[in-house]
């Protein structure tokens, strides 16, 4: 006889174990991932359209957008990391979330055409407020965390009607100076919340719910390689197809290696300041994979000619979202403890990346030699590592 898996209706919220044995991901957390992928797909196909058309100023649009993904990402993330309790109210509560970032992605169009879109402000809005029930829940069932889930509570609900109140301003300037001065009060709602005491999260379990939308968020640039082998397979064997093709698989593979070459849980297990920088810096790690994944996108199109951007900018964006990358995993495996040599070779192979696009070459090539120095760098690490690399047993 099978075993069946009893959801109760509502269970009292109590805080998890922050050190909980074998903590792992859920299928909830998995298909919650999964749901927001879509509109991480969606913000990084309108900045590919806009790069290739050479409409550079869409690239605010993208980095305005993504904020919004993410910031609703890891805010809940990270109260499930805390309080995940499992029973139907929360998965109810999650499906919420999971249809606002659905409504928030169908109306990114818009966002990128007219600088304002309502179905987006909505679709966060049914995210944040979701996530107000979330704490208001806590609140009513761990009396030692009260005061800090009532903050977040008050907090998100209070900056989130100013993002309703946003929908009546008119102008680009008054839109972007009100969007970043809003993301602001955002970034302080959790350093606000938090000094009335930490949550009780997982640093193993939020260090593999990172990694996890980072390996999803690489998918983005898979894609962008696939596209590239369906291109040469219908136009031929075109020379800077290829390169596309082989630079591009160098580009993932040694992102994902650059990655997941230090484990990131000590960063969330330190001082209260290591793991806010972790876990705020992770925007643009995530931010400038799906970048990459545009980018290559791009150079596609380019190589098609069916872009109108030329190569050299399109390769200073590719390159810049590469470089970006390099730099944010460098400055967090220097909090980890990097040697200082390691970290002037992050810095190093970011500012080659960003003079390899300045040449202007044909993209293909472009795309071809950032890969092969990322998997120069993944080459020197494991040569400068083999030596304390764990032996067998």
């Amino acid at each position: 006889m099978s075993h069946v898996n009893v959801v109760p209706l509502t269970r009292r919220m109590q805080p998890r174990d922050p050190h909980e044995q074998h903590r792992v991901a859920t299928p909830l957390e998995l298909f919650f991932d999964l749901v927001f992928v879509v509109a991480i797909a969606s913000a990084a196909a309108q900045w590919h359209h806009g790069l290739a058309e050479g409409h550079l100023g869409d690239l605010v649009g993208f980095v305005m957008v993504f904020f919004a993904i993410w910031w609703a990402w890891m805010n809940y993330t990270w109260f499930a990391s805390s309080y995940d309790c499992d029973d139907v109210a929360y998965r109810l509560l999650t499906f919420t979330i999971m249809a606002g970032s659905l409504m928030l992605a169908a109306g990114i169009p818009d966002l990128f055409i007219s600088g304002q879109s309502g179905l987006v402000v909505a679709g966060y809005a049914v995210m944040r407020f979701a996530m107000v029930a979330m704490w208001l829940r806590a609140a009513r069932s761990h009396p030692e965390g009260r005061r800090t889930a009532l903050t977040y509570a008050a907090d998100i609900s209070a900056v989130q009607l100013l993002w309703i109140a946003r929908l009546l301003l008119e102008g680009e300037t008054a839109l972007r100076v009100s969007f970043f001065a809003l993301v602001v009060l955002e970034l302080l709602v959790p350093v606000v919340a938090e000094r009335h005491g930490i949550t009780p999260f997982h640093p193993h379990h939020i260090a593999e719910r990172y990694a996890l939308l980072t390996i999803i968020v690489l998918g983005e640039v898979i894609l962008a390689s696939v596209q590239a082998v369906q291109g040469a397979l219908v136009r031929g064997a075109e020379p800077g197809l290829l390169a596309l093709v082989v630079g591009g698989l160098l580009i993932v593979f040694s992102m994902w290696w650059l990655y997941f070459k230090r484990d990131h849980a000590p960063l969330f297990e330190g001082e209260i300041a290591s793991t806010f920088l972790t876990g705020y810096g992770h925007y643009l790690v995530f931010a400038s994979v799906a970048a990459t994944g545009a980018g290559l996108a791009a150079a596609v199109d380019q190589v098609q000619g069916e872009a109108h951007a030329t190569a050299r900018v399109i390769g200073l964006a590719l390159a810049g979202a590469v470089a970006v990358y390099v730099w944010c995993l460098t400055a967090m495996h220097a909090m980890a403890g990097a040697a200082a040599a390691e970290t002037r070779v992050g810095v190093a192979v970011g500012l080659v990346l960003l003079g390899v696009a300045a040449l202007g070459l044909p993209v293909g090539l472009t795309v071809l030699s950032i890969g092969l120095v990322l998997a120069a760098t993944v080459a020197h690490h494991v040569w400068t590592t083999r030596d304390v690399a764990p032996v067998p047993a």
